[in-house]
Parts: C-alpha cells; sequence; structure tokens
C-alpha cells in the first residue's frame, strides 16, 4: 500500500525537520517546502494527500496559501499549524476549508491524530455528521451566560477580556469555560472551535 503523502509547509527549518521526522517514523510519505509559493509550484494535479502549513509566514502565509490551493481547483485535505493565541486565524482557516488546525507546542501523538482524521475525512465535515449533530444539540443545552463565553471563545478571546465584556470576574468566566467545555463534551478549545465552525456557530 502506498504511504500516505504529507506536504509540510514551514519557514521554520527545525519545524520542518522535527515534523518531517516525526512523519516519516509513523510512516507516512512526507515531502517539505520552505514557503507557500514553492508548494504551489511544485504539486501535481490533481495532487494526492495532504498539507500541514504554518499560518504564519512571510510572503504567503497559510491563509493565502489556503486560498490559492482551493481557487486552483485543489481540493486535498489542508491542516493548520497556529501558534498560541491564534484563534481567530484558525476559524478564518476553517471557514476557508481548513479541516482542522493544531495550536503549537503540540504533542506528537495530537499532530498524528490530527492529521489521520483529515485523511480519513478527507476535507471539511459535513454538516450532516451525525457527531456534529450532536455537538449542536449539546449547545442548545447552554445557558445564556455559557453560550456567551463560548462565542467569545471562539472569536478568540482571553478569560480577561471575556470578563471586561461581559462585566465578570475572569475567574468566573471560567467556571463557565469549564461547564460549557463539560456540556459540550469538547476535550479542548482547539476542539471546540472546530465544531463550532464546522456547525456554523462562529
Amino acid at each position: 500500500m502506498t504511504p500516505k503523502l504529507v506536504h509540510v509547509v514551514d519557514d521554520d527549518p527545525a519545524m520542518r525537520d522535527s515534523v518531517a521526522f516525526l512523519l516519516d517514523t509513523a510512516g507516512f510519505e512526507v515531502r517539505v517546502y520552505e514557503a507557500g509559493t514553492e508548494l504551489l509550484d511544485r504539486l501535481a494535479k490533481p495532487a494526492r494527500g495532504l498539507v500541514l502549513t504554518d499560518i504564519r509566514m512571510p510572503g504567503i502565509d497559510g491563509l493565502e496559501l489556503l486560498r490559492r490551493l482551493r481557487s486552483a481547483g485543489q481540493s486535498l485535505p489542508v491542516v493548520i499549524m497556529t501558534g498560541h493565541g491564534d484563534v481567530p486565524l484558525a476559524v478564518e482557516a476553517m471557514k476557508l476549508g481548513a479541516c482542522d488546525f493544531i495550536e503549537k507546542p503540540f504533542d506528537d501523538e495530537a499532530l498524528l491524530k490530527a492529521l489521520h482524521s483529515a485523511l480519513e475525512r478527507g476535507g471539511p465535515t459535513e454538516a450532516a455528521d451525525p457527531a456534529l449533530r450532536e455537538f449542536v444539540r449539546r449547545v442548545g443545552t447552554l445557558s445564556e451566560r455559557e453560550r456567551q463565553v463560548l462565542d467569545h471563545l471562539v472569536a478568540g478571546d482571553t478569560s480577561k477580556e471575556i470578563g471586561r465584556v461581559l462585566d465578570i470576574s475572569p475567574r468566573t468566566v471560567e467556571i463557565y469555560r469549564a461547564k460549557l467545555m463539560a456540556k459540550t463534551q469538547a476535550s479542548n478549545l482547539q476542539e471546540l472551535v472546530r465544531w463550532a465552525v464546522q456547525a456554523g456557530l462562529a
């Protein structure tokens, strides 16, 4: 069986090398690119595999790369690597058609899980997905305040910022956050944001 191909785009050589080594060890076929333009120049059409790209790069950033791939008719799955605090950018990327994002620094297992999941799905989750419908149902069980906190979290706001807008303490925001995470059964903020975008709530 042909190994699954991952195109890794990152301007940081150390990051490229470590991700390539991890994926190679995990049995993937890996191609690395220093810039989005290099990927666009070298990508066959139709392309196979998946693109794993950093979101913040000089020249063409991850969002622009995603736009250009889609406008060129490339429909292969895209997973975005983001820095801490890049939630609004991750939301924008998913609206453009990225199927997942993963926050740096990530552990090896989290990255491999995200890639396997993206390759199995082949693209963004459809709204008809039963798990997605279940998430929407769970969101419907949130209190008004929990839903407000959810909306602000998905917009990338910190607990301090949310507290200021809602006129409650950051500690109270954390309590609401814990409650809404439990009710929606999202294991972390990344998963919460991914589901919210795919469900059209962000």
